[in-house]
C-alpha cells in the first residue's frame, strides 16, 4: 500500500493562496470521486502521506479529519483511514442542443451582446472602450475602515438575509443626498438595486405597455437600448443638439404618438458628453407634464462637471409632482464591484417596484450596501472625490487637447465626465478604422451601437479614465495617423 500511495500521490500541487490541509482534502476527494481510489482502500498512514508530500503531519490529520466529516472517509480505531461508499454515475454522455432550447428573449440578448462582439482587447494595448473608474485611485484604506467598523457594529446583521428595500441607514442618506440636489423628497421614496442595469430592468418589468414606445436620446445608453429591445419596446430616438435634446423634434413625435414614457440622460450624456442646459432641463419638464408622460432620468455621472456649477437633476424640476424616476448609481466615480444602485421615484410606485425585486433577486447585498453607506457617512466620498475629479479633469483636458491636436473631426462633444465622442466625416466608417488602429495596438467603441436608427457609422466614443497620461495622447496620436494615412491612401 505504501508503494501504491506513492505511485498516486505524486501529482499533488500545492498553491499559495488556499489552505495546504484544505487543498489536500479537495485532492483526496477528487481522487475517490473519479475512482483513482477504490471502496474500503486503505489510505496512507498521517505520517506516510506527510513525508511523501513535505507537509506537516498536522495537515494530513486536518485533511483526514474533514474528508472523515464528510462521509467521504472512514477511520478503524487501531487500523487506519479507508476509502468510503462514495456513489459515483458514470453514464453514457448526452448531448443536447440548447441553441434550440432558448427563448427569443435569451436568443435576442445574445445577438445584441456588445462584449462577445467587440473586437477583443489584448494585453499591452491601448483600450479608450472602457468608462469605468481607474482602479489606482480607489480609495482602498478609507474603505478598508468603513469595512471594519460596520462589521464591529453589526456583522452579524449585515451578513445575513436583508429587506428587498434595501438597507435603511442608506436609504436615508440617499434620500439626504437627492435633497442635497434640490429635489422635493416629501412624497419620495428610494428602492435599493445592483446598480443601475438592475433598476432599469426592474422598472421595465413593472410598468404596463400600453403603446410599447419609448423616447430617448439619440444615440443614448446602449445597456439601456439593449433592455429596451428585451423588453419589446419600440424605440424612438431625437437627436441631440450642444445643449440637450432637439426639442423641436421632441415636441413633433410627442404631439403625433402616445409613448410610455421618455428615457434621458441629461448630465454627462453617454455616448456624447453633453451636459442639458438648465432652460433646456425646465423646458423638458415643462413639456412632458403637459403629456402626462413618465420620464426616467439616468442619473449619469452628475458628480464630474469639471467647469462652473452642477445643474439640478430633473428630478428637482418637478417639485412635489411624482412624474419623474431617477435611477442613480455611484459605479462609474466608485468602486463598481459593489453594484449598489439606487431607484427615486413615487412612494407608491417604490412599494410595486420592492415586491418586483422582492421577487427576483430577493435584496441587494446587505454587507455591500452597509459598508458603502459606512464610507458615505465618515466622509471619504467627498475628499475621493475631490481627488477624482483632479485626476480626470485633467486627462479629459489632455485628450480633448490631444483630438484637436490629431484627429482630423467634424465634431467632438463632452463637457466632462470619462469619455469624448468623435464624429468624422460622414464617408468614413469607424468600424474599419478600428480595424485599422487594432493592427496598431489602439481600440476605441464605435457609435453605431449607441444610435437608434443604424446611423452613426462616422462615430466613435474615447473612454480615457483607466489610461495614463502618455496612453491617452499616444492613443489619439495613432488613431489620427491611422485616420490619415487611411485617407491618403
Amino acid at each position: 500500500m505504501k508503494q501504491g500511495g506513492q505511485g498516486l500521490f505524486n501529482d499533488f500541487k500545492m498553491v499559495d493562496d488556499r489552505p495546504v490541509y484544505v487543498q489536500l482534502k479537495d485532492y483526496v476527494q477528487d481522487m475517490i470521486v473519479k475512482g483513482h481510489l477504490l471502496e474500503h482502500q486503505k489510505l496512507p498512514s498521517t505520517r506516510e502521506l506527510s513525508k511523501l508530500l513535505a507537509v506537516s503531519r498536522n495537515t494530513v490529520l486536518n485533511a483526514y479529519a474533514e474528508l472523515e466529516q464528510d462521509g467521504i472517509i472512514y477511520a478503524v480505531k487501531g487500523k487506519g483511514n479507508f476509502v468510503g461508499k462514495v456513489t459515483t454515475l458514470k453514464t453514457s454522455p448526452i448531448e443536447l442542443d440548447w441553441k434550440n432550447r432558448l427563448n427569443t428573449a435569451t436568443l435576442l440578448a445574445d445577438e445584441i451582446d456588445l462584449v462577445r462582439q467587440d473586437i477583443q482587447w489584448q494585453k499591452g494595448m491601448i483600450s479608450f472602450t472602457s468608462i469605468a473608474p481607474e482602479e489606482k485611485l480607489f480609495d482602498v484604506e478609507n474603505f478598508k475602515r468603513a469595512f471594519l467598523t460596520r462589521m464591529s457594529l453589526e456583522g452579524d446583521i449585515v451578513l445575513n438575509y436583508g429587506y428587498a428595500k434595501g438597507y435603511k441607514p442608506l436609504i436615508d442618506y440617499l434620500l439626504r443626498y437627492m435633497e442635497m440636489k434640490g429635489v422635493d423628497i416629501s412624497n419620495k421614496d428610494i428602492l435599493i438595486t445592483n446598480g443601475f442595469t438592475e433598476g432599469l430592468d426592474i422598472l421595465l418589468s413593472s410598468i404596463a405597455k400600453k403603446s410599447g414606445r419609448v423616447l430617448c436620446e439619440n444615440p443614448t445608453h446602449h445597456a439601456a437600448l439593449k433592455l429596451f429591445r428585451l423588453h419589446g419596446l419600440e424605440i424612438h430616438g431625437v437627436d441631440m443638439n450642444d445643449d440637450g435634446i432637439d426639442m423641436g423634434q421632441v415636441e413633433n413625435m410627442v404631439a403625433k404618438m402616445e409613448f410610455d414614457f421618455a428615457y434621458l440622460i441629461p448630465s454627462y450624456h453617454n455616448p456624447t458628453g453633453i451636459v442639458t442646459s438648465s432652460e433646456k432641463r425646465n423646458a423638458i419638464f415643462q413639456l412632458f407634464s403637459n403629456y402626462q408622460l413618465p420620464i426616467v432620468e439616468d442619473g449619469f455621472n452628475e458628480e464630474l462637471r469639471y467647469s462652473s456649477s452642477h445643474l439640478a437633476p430633473l428630478i428637482a424640476f418637478s417639485g412635489s409632482g411624482n412624474n419623474i424616476v431617477y435611477i442613480g448609481s455611484f459605479s462609474k466615480i466608485l468602486f463598481p464591484g459593489l453594484r449598489v444602485g439606487w431607484i427615486l421615484a413615487d412612494k407608491e410606485l417604490i412599494a410595486s417596484l420592492e415586491s418586483m425585486k422582492r421577487a427576483r433577486t430577493i435584496h441587494t447585498s446587505t454587507l455591500d450596501q452597509a459598508v458603502l453607506y459606512q464610507y458615505l457617512q465618515d466622509g471619504y466620498f467627498e475628499k475621493y472625490l475631490k481627488k477624482a475629479r483632479s485626476v480626470y479633469k485633467k486627462k479629459y483636458e489632455l485628450a480633448r487637447q490631444a483630438c484637436m491636436q490629431y484627429i482630423p473631426f467634424c465634431k467632438i462633444r463632452g463637457d466632462g465626465g470619462l469619455h469624448l465622442f468623435i464624429e468624422l466625416e460622414e464617408d468614413i466608417d469607424a468600424r474599419s478604422l478600428l480595424e485599422k488602429c487594432y493592427d496598431e495596438g489602439v481600440v476605441f467603441y464605435p457609435g453605431d451601437v449607441f444610435y437608434t436608427n443604424g446611423l452613426g457609422k462616422n462615430t466613435f466614443r474615447l473612454g480615457f479614465s483607466r489610461l495614463s497620461e502618455e496612453d491617452i495622447v499616444r492613443g489619439i496620436q495613432i488613431i489620427g495617423d491611422t485616420l490619415r494615412n487611411d485617407r491618403r491612401g
